[in-house]
Protein backbone atom coordinates (compact mmCIF):
# COMPACT_ATOMS: atom_id res chain seq x y z
CA UNK A 1 0.00 0.00 0.00
CA UNK A 2 2.92 2.32 0.73
CA UNK A 3 4.36 1.74 -2.74
CA UNK A 4 1.02 2.62 -4.34
CA UNK A 5 0.91 5.91 -2.43
CA UNK A 6 4.48 6.72 -3.41
CA UNK A 7 3.70 5.87 -7.03
CA UNK A 8 0.63 8.11 -7.02
CA UNK A 9 2.48 11.03 -5.43
CA UNK A 10 5.40 10.52 -7.81
CA UNK A 11 3.15 10.53 -10.88
CA UNK A 12 1.41 13.72 -9.76
CA UNK A 13 4.75 15.40 -9.00
CA UNK A 14 6.12 14.35 -12.40
CA UNK A 15 3.10 15.78 -14.22
CA UNK A 16 3.33 19.06 -12.30
CA UNK A 17 7.07 19.26 -12.90
CA UNK A 18 6.71 18.65 -16.64
CA UNK A 19 3.94 21.21 -16.92
CA UNK A 20 6.22 23.87 -15.45
CA UNK A 21 9.21 23.28 -17.73
CA UNK A 22 8.36 26.29 -19.93
CA UNK A 23 8.23 28.81 -17.09
CA UNK A 24 11.40 27.26 -15.64
CA UNK A 25 13.28 27.86 -18.90
CA UNK A 26 11.93 31.42 -19.05
CA UNK A 27 12.97 32.05 -15.46
CA UNK A 28 16.43 30.64 -16.12
CA UNK A 29 16.89 32.88 -19.16
CA UNK A 30 15.67 35.89 -17.17
CA UNK A 31 18.08 35.15 -14.33
CA UNK A 32 21.01 34.82 -16.73
CA UNK A 33 20.16 38.14 -18.38
CA UNK A 34 19.71 39.74 -14.96
CA UNK A 35 23.11 38.43 -13.84
CA UNK A 36 24.92 39.77 -16.89
CA UNK A 37 23.12 43.10 -16.72
CA UNK A 38 24.20 43.46 -13.08
CA UNK A 39 27.80 42.64 -13.99
CA UNK A 40 27.65 45.11 -16.88
CA UNK A 41 26.15 47.75 -14.59
CA UNK A 42 28.94 47.32 -12.07
CA UNK A 43 31.69 47.40 -14.74
CA UNK A 44 30.42 50.43 -16.66
CA UNK A 45 31.77 53.83 -15.77
CA UNK A 46 29.62 56.16 -17.84
CA UNK A 47 26.13 57.18 -16.79
CA UNK A 48 24.64 56.28 -20.16
CA UNK A 49 25.84 52.69 -19.93
CA UNK A 50 24.64 52.42 -16.35
CA UNK A 51 21.18 53.59 -17.40
CA UNK A 52 21.17 51.14 -20.32
CA UNK A 53 22.21 48.21 -18.09
CA UNK A 54 19.66 49.30 -15.49
CA UNK A 55 16.86 49.21 -18.09
CA UNK A 56 18.00 45.79 -19.33
CA UNK A 57 18.14 44.57 -15.73
CA UNK A 58 14.68 45.96 -15.04
CA UNK A 59 13.19 44.07 -17.99
CA UNK A 60 15.06 40.90 -17.01
CA UNK A 61 13.72 41.23 -13.46
CA UNK A 62 10.19 41.53 -14.84
CA UNK A 63 10.76 38.47 -16.99
CA UNK A 64 12.01 36.52 -13.98
CA UNK A 65 9.13 37.56 -11.74
CA UNK A 66 6.56 36.77 -14.41
CA UNK A 67 7.85 33.18 -14.49
CA UNK A 68 7.44 32.68 -10.74
CA UNK A 69 5.18 29.61 -11.22
CA UNK A 70 8.38 27.77 -12.13
CA UNK A 71 9.00 27.54 -8.40
CA UNK A 72 6.07 25.13 -8.21
CA UNK A 73 7.93 22.93 -10.67
CA UNK A 74 11.05 23.08 -8.51
CA UNK A 75 9.02 21.99 -5.47
CA UNK A 76 7.51 19.16 -7.55
CA UNK A 77 11.00 18.05 -8.57
CA UNK A 78 12.01 17.99 -4.90
CA UNK A 79 8.93 15.89 -4.04
CA UNK A 80 9.83 13.53 -6.89
CA UNK A 81 13.34 13.24 -5.44
CA UNK A 82 11.90 12.39 -2.02
CA UNK A 83 9.65 9.72 -3.57
CA UNK A 84 12.66 8.23 -5.37
CA UNK A 85 14.67 8.27 -2.16
CA UNK A 86 11.94 6.54 -0.13
CA UNK A 87 11.01 3.97 -2.81
CA UNK A 88 13.49 1.29 -1.74
CA UNK A 89 13.65 2.23 1.90
CA UNK A 90 13.24 -0.84 4.08
CA UNK A 91 10.18 -0.76 6.24
CA UNK A 92 10.74 -1.99 9.77
CA UNK A 93 8.28 -4.74 10.45
CA UNK A 94 7.21 -4.49 14.05
CA UNK A 95 4.73 -7.33 13.61
CA UNK A 96 7.49 -9.85 12.96
CA UNK A 97 9.38 -8.96 16.12
CA UNK A 98 6.25 -9.27 18.24
CA UNK A 99 5.23 -12.52 16.60
CA UNK A 100 5.18 -15.23 19.32
CA UNK A 101 6.37 -17.93 16.94
CA UNK A 102 9.54 -16.04 16.03
CA UNK A 103 10.20 -15.35 19.71
CA UNK A 104 9.62 -19.07 20.41
CA UNK A 105 12.17 -19.99 17.74
CA UNK A 106 14.73 -17.63 19.30
CA UNK A 107 14.12 -19.04 22.78
CA UNK A 108 14.28 -22.63 21.48
CA UNK A 109 17.61 -21.91 19.75
CA UNK A 110 19.01 -20.49 22.98
CA UNK A 111 17.81 -23.51 24.95
CA UNK A 112 19.43 -25.86 22.46
CA UNK A 113 22.71 -23.96 22.82
CA UNK A 114 22.70 -24.31 26.59
CA UNK A 115 22.15 -28.10 26.56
Amino acid sequence: MKKFGLLLVGMIAAIVMLSHVGPAIGMLIGLVILYYSFKGFMKSESTGKKVLWGIVGFFALGMTISNAPALIGVVAAFVLFLVYKNWNKKQENVKEENDPFINFEKEWAQLKKNF
